[in-house]
């Protein structure tokens, strides 16, 4: 494999350029070709200085220029970083929504490199390293952001073996100062630079991207490797077409569970209002089936006391017969009062008549008998 040699190629100053550097294959291509440039970009990345690195080499390179399907190109580049440190870089254009579990997949196949029998303490740290054309996490958006392994409670390092880091190639304005010194922010517009002026303005800040700059437009000159580009920009158009009516109908997908969802909660309401309602009919149910019975209860009192009355009815009625009865014997009775009493009356008038009769009599004979002593004679002698 021949390597374009480090010193600085000449480039235009103005211009589109042929192929956008956000080119997967070129992307690679440039890094496989230029050892300075990939060993510039993994400073800003691990924010190292040059003298940190003292070797840096890709283990899975590609034959350029060979025509490749979308199966066997070999997507991530994996470095080796001081004959230590395993380091996978993967430039992705189009968001398939699976870049988290892509780059853990990358990571722990990575770290997986033991032979048997090798102590575990051997492992390498491995880092990933994705450059993303999209952001990964909206809600949270960030120009370069860095996971690890950390206890969740007091967020201390479980381990410096593993590393996750995402550059956004979207969010350059998002850059700290800290990416800045790096020039890590540079990288990014170099990345994303259309025209041959954006890369002469970055090439001024950056030794590296200028060298870059120079092997982009050699390999871009080569008509097999510029075939291979033009290449993976119909098939990013063409993935681009496929994505967003994969977009299209997850959201139209979305649309349709959200609104399940909806009727399955208006469902679930309906239920539990049905449910309560059922609860209500049964607790009435139940009231009413308890009124009827203190009705019947009510009306079996009724009854008997209907009896009872009917009962005394007719003993009021056998009373009143008695009471008639009685008050025609007492009308009987006056009756035979009323006469006794005339007869008494008429008894008391002859009794009267009597004694007025022996009253006159006595009177008569009282004066005959004064009348006789007067002469002389006793009425008993007559």
């Amino acid at each position: 494999m021949t390597h374009i040699k480090t010193s600085n190629q000449p480039f235009p100053t103005s211009g589109p350029l042929a192929i956008p550097m956000t080119n997967d294959y070129l992307f690679r291509a440039l890094l496989q070709q230029n050892n300075h440039v990939l060993k510039g970009l993994i400073c800003s990345l691990l924010r190292l200085s040059t003298e940190e690195i003292r070797t840096v080499e890709i283990t899975n390179p590609i034959e350029l220029g060979t025509s490749f399907t979308d199966k066997t190109f070999i997507l991530d580049v994996r470095v080796i970083l001081n004959d230590l440190v395993i380091i996978n870089l993967e430039l992705q254009v189009i968001n398939q929504h699976n870049w988290v579990e892509r780059s853990l997949s990358y990571l722990c196949r990575s770290f997986d490199h033991l032979q048997a029998g090798r102590n575990y303490l051997d492992a390498r740290p491995v880092v990933q390293i994705g450059l993303l054309n999209y952001t990964l996490f909206s809600e949270h958006p960030e120009f370069y952001a860095t996971y690890q392994l950390l206890n969740v409670k007091n967020h201390s390092l479980y381990s410096d073996k593993l590393r996750l880091s995402v550059l956004d190639l979207t969010q350059i304005n998002l850059a700290t100062e800290e990416d800045r010194y790096h020039q890590l922010d540079c990288w990014a517009g170099f990345f994303k630079a259309t025209t041959w002026e954006e890369v002469n303005m970055l090439a001024l800040k950056n030794e590296s991207i200028k060298e870059a700059a120079g092997t982009v437009y050699q390999l871009t000159q080569e008509e097999r490797i510029r075939m291979e580009c033009e290449a993976r920009e119909d098939y990013y158009r063409t993935q681009q077409d496929i994505q967003y009516l994969i977009d299209r109908q997850t959201a139209e997908n979305e649309a349709l569970i959200q609104k399940a969802k909806a009727l399955l909660d208006e469902r679930n309401i309906l239920t539990d209002q049905n449910n309560t309602l059922a609860d209500e009919i049964n607790a009435l149910t139940d009231e009413n089936n308890s009124l009827a019975n203190q009705n019947n209860a009510l009306a079996d009192e009724n009854n008997s006391l209907a009896s009872q009355n009917n009962a005394l009815a007719d003993e009021n009625n056998s009373l009143a017969s008695q009471n008639n009865a009685l008050a025609d014997e007492n009308n009987s009775l006056a009756s035979q009062n009323n006469a006794l009493a005339d007869e008494n009356n008429s008894l008391a008038s002859q009794n009267n008549a009597l004694a007025d009769e022996v009253k006159e009599l006595t009177g008569k004979l009282s004066k005959l008998q004064h009348l006789l002593e007067s002469q002389g004679l006793d009425l008993s002698e007559l």
